[in-house]
C-alpha cells in the first residue's frame, strides 16, 4: 500500500479524497496556489506545498508545476481529484516515468475516453447506442452551420476535451451556431486548453441518467448502480440522485453491462462514469465516459455503502476488486444538492466574497437518516473569481426516496451562509416543487419550470399563515425581552399587547396570541387555531417552528418590526405590527426603484473580454452587447431592447464590480 498520496486538486474533492486516505493510514500532501493558502484542503492534509499563482495555467493545470511539487514530497502516488489534470493523459504518463503511481485509469485509456470524439467511435464499434452527430473535427463556424443543418436543428455543440458543462452550447438556428461555434471553442481553450469541438443530434427532453464503475487490472469489472443527473442549468448538474427513479432493473442492468464492455474494451482500471441519455421509451444512447471521479458520486457511496476514494487507492496499489456484481446491492435513497456562490435571483450568475457566516447542518449517520456535507470552505474563508464557484455538497440518504427529499429540503433550510449570494433558495424550491416529488423530470425542468428565471417562490395562504402565526409567537418572544427591566431581578414585565397585524407576501392576517414561556396558541380573527413553539430566542439566526403536528426550520434575521425568514426557496419579509401601526404603514410612500432600462448593468464580478458595439450603434433586441469571464465561465450580455450606445463606461480587460454600468443608450 503506499505511504504518501499528493492530492492534484483543491477544494472538496481534495479534502474528500485526504480524509479517506487518512482513515486508512496514508500520509497526505496538499498542493495550493497563492489564492487558497487559507484554504481547508491545506490545513487537512499532513503537509503542503506551494505551486504558483492563482492561475490555474500556472498552478492547478500546470504539469511542470504539479510534477515538481511531487518530486519535492517524495509522494508514490497522486490522487487527481476531479477537473484539472484529473483526465490528462500526459500528467499520468509523466507520473510513471517518475515511477509514482496516477491513481486512476492507464494514460491510454484517459485518452481513448477522455475524448469525447474518440470515445464516441469506440463505443460505436463496442455495440453502445449513441446519439446521432459529426465526430470529426470542426474547421470553423460556417462548417459548424453545415453541419448542424445536416445534423437538423436542434444541435449541441460540445468541447472535445471538456466537463462540467463549459465549451458547452445548444443551438436552435444557423445564428446560434456562429456564436455558438465562437464562444464555445474560446471556453474550451481557456478552460481546457483545447478548442478542439463536435457537434450532436441535441434529443429534447431527455433524462441523463450515468453508471457508475469499478474495474481492477485483474480483469474484473462491475457497476454500482446508476444516478441520475437531469437537473442542470447551463449543462451542468445541479442536483443529482441515486438510484434514478425512472429505470427499472431490467433497463439498469442492460446499461450497466454495456457500461462495463466499453471499460473492459479500452483496459480500463479505477473508478469511471459512463453518461448516457435515456429518453421516454426507456432508450438510452452512450453520451460520454468520465475518466475519473464524478462530483456527484457521494449518492453512489451512501446507497452502496462503498467507499470509492478507497476502492481506487486499493486499486491503483494492484489489489484485486474485492467486489463482485452480485455484491453490489442499492439500499434506500441519496440525493445531493450542488450548493453554488451564485445568485439565483439573478439568472446564476456567479458571486465572490468572504463566507461571514457557514453553519452546515449537523451531519449525521444513521439507521433513518443520514446527513453528509462534502466541502472545502470555512467560516471566514474566501470564494474566489478564479475558481469553480462549488461551496459544498450536500447529501442525504433515507429508505425511502421522498424520506430523502424531506430530509433534504430540512437541511438546506437550516444551512447557514452569509457574505456571498448562494443557490440554497433554488434548491430548496426544487425541493418542494411537485415535478421533481414526483420525479417527473428531464434535463429541461429547469428551463421549462422556471423560463423567466428564478423569482422565488410564492406560499399558499394556509402556508402563510402557519408562517405568520409563527412569526408572531417569535416576536412576542422579542417584546417580552425587551420589555424586561435592564439590571433588575424582578421578572415584572410591561404590558405587552394580545392582538397583532401580521403582513407577508402581500398577504395581511390579523390574529391574537395567548403566550407562555415555550409555546403560544394563535388565534386568527377568520377562525383559525394554531398551537405554536420553537427553539428561537432573540438573536439566533435559525429556528425550527412547531406549528400544531407540522413544523418548519428557517434562517432567521431580525428586522425593525418583524423578521426575514428564508426558507424552502423564499426570502419573506413578515412586519408583525400592532393594528394601528399597521393602519399607518399601509399610509407610508413607497419607495420607487430606480430606473435601469437604459443601461447595460454588470450582472456579476468578472473580466470583460469582449466589446462588441461602439458608441453611436444601433441595436436590436437580444444583440450581444459584450462577453464577461467569471469562475471560467464566458457570460454574453445582449440587449434587451432596441436603441442606440449613448455612452460606454468599460474597456476589454478591464475587471467590473457587480452592476457596474457597463454602456448606457439614449
Amino acid at each position: 500500500m503506499f505511504k504518501k498520496i499528493l492530492v492534484a486538486n483543491r477544494g472538496e474533492i481534495a479534502c474528500r479524497v485526504i480524509k479517506t486516505a487518512s482513515k486508512m493510514g496514508i500520509a497526505t500532501v496538499a498542493i495550493y496556489s497563492d489564492a487558497d493558502v487559507n484554504s481547508l484542503h491545506v490545513k487537512l492534509a499532513d503537509e503542503s506545498i506551494r505551486i504558483g499563482p492563482a492561475s490555474v495555467n500556472k498552478s492547478y493545470i500546470s504539469i511542470e508545476k504539479v510534477i515538481e511539487a511531487v518530486k519535492l514530497s517524495g509522494a508514490d502516488a497522486v490522487h487527481p481529484g476531479y477537473g484539472f489534470l484529473s483526465e490528462n493523459p500526459i500528467f499520468a504518463k509523466k507520473l510513471e516515468t517518475l515511477g509514482v503511481v496516477f491513481i486512476g485509469p492507464p494514460a491510454n485509456a484517459i485518452k481513448l475516453m477522455g475524448d469525447k470524439i474518440t470515445s464516441k467511435k469506440i463505443a460505436q464499434e463496442s455495440g453502445v447506442s449513441t446519439v446521432p452527430g459529426y465526430m470529426d473535427l470542426i474547421k470553423n463556424a460556417e462548417h459548424a452551420v453545415s453541419i448542424s443543418n445536416e445534423i437538423g436543428y436542434p444541435v449541441m455543440i460540445k468541447a472535445s476535451a471538456g466537463g462540467g458543462g463549459k465549451g458547452m452550447r445548444i443551438s436552435e438556428n444557423d445564428k446560434e451556431t456562429r456564436e455558438g461555434f465562437q464562444s464555445a471553442k474560446s471556453e474550451a481553450e481557456s478552460s481546457f486548453g483545447d478548442g478542439r469541438l463536435f457537434i450532436e443530434k441535441f434529443i429534447s427532453q431527455p433524462r441523463h441518467i450515468e453508471i457508475q464503475v469499478l474495474a481492477d487490472a485483474h480483469g474484473n469489472c462491475v457497476y454500482l448502480g446508476e444516478r441520475e443527473c437531469s437537473i442542470q442549468r447551463r449543462n451542468q448538474k445541479v442536483i443529482e440522485e441515486a438510484p434514478s427513479p425512472f429505470l427499472n432493473k431490467m433497463t439498469r442492468k442492460k446499461m450497466g453491462n454495456q457500461a462495463c464492455e466499453l471499460a473492459r474494451s479500452v483496459g480500463y482500471t479505477s473508478a469511471g462514469t459512463v453518461e448516457f441519455i435515456v429518453d421516454k421509451e426507456k432508450n438510452f444512447y452512450f453520451l460520454e465516459m468520465n475518466t475519473r471521479l464524478q462530483v456527484e458520486h457521494p449518492v453512489t457511496e451512501l446507497i452502496t455503502g462503498i467507499d470509492l476514494v478507497e476502492q481506487m487507492i486499493q486499486i491503483a496499489s494492484g489489489a484485486v476488486l474485492s467486489l463482485e456484481q452480485k455484491d453490489i446491492t442499492l439500499n434506500g435513497w441519496a440525493v445531493e444538492s450542488r450548493l453554488y456562490a451564485e445568485d439565483p435571483y439573478r439568472n446564476f450568475l456567479p458571486s465572490v466574497g468572504r463566507l461571514s457566516r457557514y453553519r452546515p447542518p449537523e451531519e449525521i449517520s444513521g439507521k433513518e437518516l443520514t446527513v453528509r456535507n462534502d466541502t472545502g470552505v470555512y467560516e471566514g474563508g474566501e470564494i474566489s473569481i478564479f475558481y469553480d464557484p462549488m461551496i459544498a455538497k450536500l447529501c442525504t440518504w433515507s429508505p425511502t426516496r421522498n424520506a430523502s427529499i424531506i430530509a433534504m429540503r430540512d437541511a438546506l433550510d437550516g444551512f447557514e451562509i452569509e457574505g456571498v449570494e448562494h443557490n440554497i433558495p433554488f434548491l430548496s424550491a426544487v425541493m418542494g416543487h411537485q415535478k421533481f416529488i414526483d420525479g417527473n423530470i428531464t434535463t429541461a425542468f429547469i428551463e421549462e419550470e422556471y423560463p423567466e428565471g428564478f423569482k422565488g417562490v410564492n406560499f399558499s395562504e394556509s402556508d402563510l399563515k402557519q408562517l405568520a402565526a409563527g412569526a408572531v409567537a417569535m416576536f412576542y418572544k422579542s417584546e417580552v425581552r425587551r420589555s424586561q427591566i435592564s439590571g433588575q431581578v424582578s421578572n415584572s414585565l410591561k404590558p405587552i399587547g394580545s392582538d397583532w397585524c401580521v403582513s407577508l407576501q402581500g398577504s395581511e392576517f390579523f390574529v391574537s396570541i395567548d403566550a407562555l414561556i415555550d409555546s403560544a396558541v394563535i388565534t386568527y380573527k377568520t377562525g383559525e387555531i394554531y398551537q405554536i413553539s420553537t427553539d428561537w430566542k432573540p438573536g439566533f439566526k435559525k429556528a425550527t417552528v412547531y406549528v400544531d403536528k407540522d413544523y418548519f426550520i428557517c434562517k432567521v434575521t431580525e428586522i425593525t418590526g418583524g423578521f426575514c425568514f428564508k426558507l424552502r426557496g423564499a426570502d419573506l419579509k413578515i412586519y408583525v405590527r400592532s393594528p394601528n401601526h399597521a393602519k399607518l404603514a399601509s399610509r407610508m410612500l413607497k419607495k420607487k426603484a430606480k430606473d435601469l432600462s437604459k443601461s447595460l448593468i454588470c450582472p456579476m464580478p468578472g473580466l470583460l473580454i469582449n466589446l462588441s458595439v461602439s458608441v453611436g450603434d444601433t441595436v436590436e433586441e437580444g444583440q450581444a452587447l459584450c462577453t464577461v469571464e467569471a469562475m471560467k465561465m464566458e457570460n454574453i450580455l445582449r440587449s434587451e431592447t432596441k436603441g442606440v450606445i449613448k455612452k460606454i463606461n468599460a474597456n476589454m480587460g478591464d475587471n467590473l464590480a457587480v452592476d457596474y454600468v457597463i454602456l448606457e443608450f439614449e
